[in-house]
Formats: C-alpha cells, sequence, structure tokens
C-alpha cells in the first residue's frame, strides 16, 4: 500500500473469531484497504451458517454480516474484486481473492451435482466436482475481465491451494466412501505431512510480450513455500520490502520460467496434540514436524519419535524410510527440527479462540 498499490481482500480469512485467534485484528490491519470475508473472519463478511466455523463470525459483530447460500459466495467474491478493478483503474492493483468451494460441506446450486452423473456415481464426488465447475467459472470471470479492461499483460495471476483433499473418517470412510479429490498419487490428504497433504499446484500467468512467464512451461523439481509470495511478488513488482528476516525467498526466477535451485530449507508443523485432525486412514497419518532440504525430506514427533527420511531423487512416494542407510543425515535433520520447534509459540493463544479480551 506504501508504493502505490490498491489493495483488497476477498474471501476466506481463517483469523478473528477463530478456534484459535480470537478477536484478531481485522483486515485493515494487514494493509488492506477493502476486504469482505467469509467464516473465521471479522469485518464486512459474508456468511451461510450460524453453526460450526461461522458460529463466532456471526456472533463477534465488528463489522456488517450477509447472509447467503455457500455456493452463492465465490460470485459475490468476484463482485467485488470486478468493482474494486473499476473503481482503482488509474492505480496498480494488490488482490487476495480466496474461494472456499471446495473446503467442505461441498455446497453446489440446486440441480447441478447431477450434471456429473457420468463422471461418478458417488454422490459426494458429483458435489465436490459441481463446486469445483462453478469455482472455475466464477474465475474465468475474473481473467476475462482483466483482459476486457487491456490489463492482460499489466497483471500477474497466481493460483494455489492451501492443503490436500478432504480425509474425514466418519463422513467418508466409515462409510465405505472414498473421499472427493486426488494427490495424484502422493501419500498423505488434508491434516498429513506427506506429500499428498502439502503439495499444491501453483499456476503463475502473466503473459507479458516481454519479461512475462513462458506459456506451457511446466516445472516439477523447484521447491517453493507460500512463505515465498511476499518477498517474491514484492520483487517482481519492485516494491521495496520491510527490513525483515523473510522466512521464504525471492522466488522470482521460478516465477519467470528459469532455473532455481533452492538453497533455504522449508519447515512444516501440524498436529502439535491430540485435538487436531487426522486423515481418515492411518497410512497417511504422518509425524506432526516435516524438514524439506535439497533432496532430503525428514518427518518425526515432537518428542523425538518416528523418525523417517525419505531421498526425493530416488522416489517421492513416501513409501521407503531411508533413515536406517543414512541415519547421520537423519539425525542431523532431527535435530534440527527439533531446535527450530523450541522457537515456535506455545499454543493455544491466551483466550482460547472464544473472542474473549
Amino acid at each position: 500500500r506504501e508504493a502505490g498499490y490498491a489493495t483488497a481482500h476477498y474471501g476466506k480469512w481463517h483469523m478473528g473469531g477463530g478456534r484459535d485467534v480470537g478477536d484478531a485484528p481485522l483486515p485493515a490491519a494487514y494493509g488492506f484497504d477493502d476486504s469482505f470475508v467469509s467464516f473465521e473472519g471479522l469485518g464486512p463478511r459474508v456468511i451461510f451458517s450460524r453453526a460450526g466455523l461461522n458460529s463466532q463470525s456471526a456472533r463477534l459483530g465488528r463489522g456488517p454480516i450477509r447472509f447467503a447460500p455457500k455456493h452463492k459466495l465465490t460470485a459475490m467474491y468476484v463482485d467485488k474484486c470486478l468493482s474494486f478493478l473499476k473503481e482503482n483503474k488509474e492505480k496498480p492493483v494488490y488482490l487476495h481473492l480466496w474461494l472456499n468451494d471446495v473446503h467442505d460441506a461441498h455446497d453446489p446450486a440446486p440441480g447441478t451435482a447431477g450434471n456429473h452423473v457420468e463422471v461418478t456415481d458417488n454422490p459426494l464426488e458429483q458435489r465436490f466436482f459441481a463446486v469445483l465447475v462453478e469455482m472455475d467459472r466464477q474465475i474465468g470471470r475474473l481473467v476475462e475481465a482483466v483482459g476486457k479492461a487491456g490489463l492482460k499483460e499489466r497483471t500477474m495471476i497466481v493460483m494455489t491451494g492451501d492443503n490436500g483433499p478432504t480425509a474425514w473418517k466418519r463422513q467418508y470412510y466409515d462409510k465405505g466412501i472414498d473421499p472427493p479429490g486426488d494427490t495424484g498419487g502422493y501419500r498423505g490428504r488434508k491434516w498429513s505431512l506427506y506429500e499428498g497433504g502439502i503439495r499444491q499446484p501453483l499456476i503463475v500467468r502473466w503473459p507479458r510480450t516481454e519479461g512475462g512467464v513462458p506459456a506451457g512451461r511446466i516445472d516439477e523439481e523447484t521447491v517453493l513455500s507460500a512463505l515465498d509470495f511476499f518477498p517474491t511478488l514484492t520483487s517482481l513488482a519492485g516494491v521495496k520490502a520491510p527490513a525483515v528476516e523473510f522466512d521464504g525467498i525471492d522466488a522470482r526466477d521460478a516465477f519467470l520460467g528459469k532455473r532455481l535451485e533452492r538453497k533455504k530449507p522449508i519447515f512444516w508443523e501440524y498436529g502439535r496434540d491430540g485435538s487436531y485432525l487426522k486423515p481418515g486412514l492411518e497410512k497417511d497419518r504422518s509425524p506432526n514436524l516435516a524438514l524439506r532440504d535439497g533432496k532430503w525430506k525428514c518427518l518425526v514427533n515432537a518428542d523425538g519419535t518416528d523418525l523417517q527420511l525419505y531421498d526425493f531423487s530416488q522416489a517421492q512416494d513416501e513409501e521407503n524410510n531411508v533413515a536406517p542407510e543414512h541415519p547421520e543425515v537423519a539425525q542431523e535433520m532431527a535435530r534440527r527440527l527439533l531446535e527450530w520447534r523450541k522457537g515456535l509459540p506455545e499454543l493455544p493463544a491466551e483466550d482460547g479462540g472464544t473472542g474473549s479480551p
């Protein structure tokens, strides 16, 4: 914003009114001129229920609340995007659009699930495909509007996901139903630190005549993290970043289709105690700490148990634990992981996510 950009966030926020965040600052405190969020978010927002993850957003106040069926939310967010672009056509724009369509429960528009009976006889998958198609349509509206406004070559669009596909035990596996979504053969799903839980597609579109992203290029080797977005996007925009040490790296070369050999490792933690959700199948449940450094990936629990090491130059399915063959590598990576873990804040937050002062 200090660099002259108009900034907005529309869609899922997941901070404020949440389970372990409490009455968090509004999006404006994070640098957004405008916002319109959904469950577990405050400020101007739209929610589809007063129960479950919507409950605290429904009762905490701090901004106007609208109610709408879940299948209508993405169209509302895209409408906000189009209005924001029109209102700020003389300024550069930084825009978040965080969609929630494929987060279960899947709630398609009435009658649309039946459009996919030829693809699958699983009614839950039919609902999943219906919301996926609608999400795709709404993204298309935004991309088309960018082109019609003459902004195609001046606009970088970055699209990715936040985690692997759903893995509820009681909702799917206990009923003898495979959950919707595909990991591409990788082990693990949501709530797991195996690749199926954390590896996501990343699509970058910037069709400049010179200096943009090469069309059709596929990179299956560069290792990136969401932590890289801030230093990368500020670099590409020519914006001076704050004088702090980022956990991520400037990955502009990878975004522009060039080779990037990552030097900085990536750390993960998920599942600090028994209250955390786990994948429905035992084989998809990982240790709760992970480290990726070059070809090696190490996983271990915070108490030092269940040490696993995988050589991704040989296989990435995480089926062959090579810790016994490379004990020095495994032990050193585990030591780094446990040391890193010591530096993390304790959870839950002081108010336990109740929204209390």
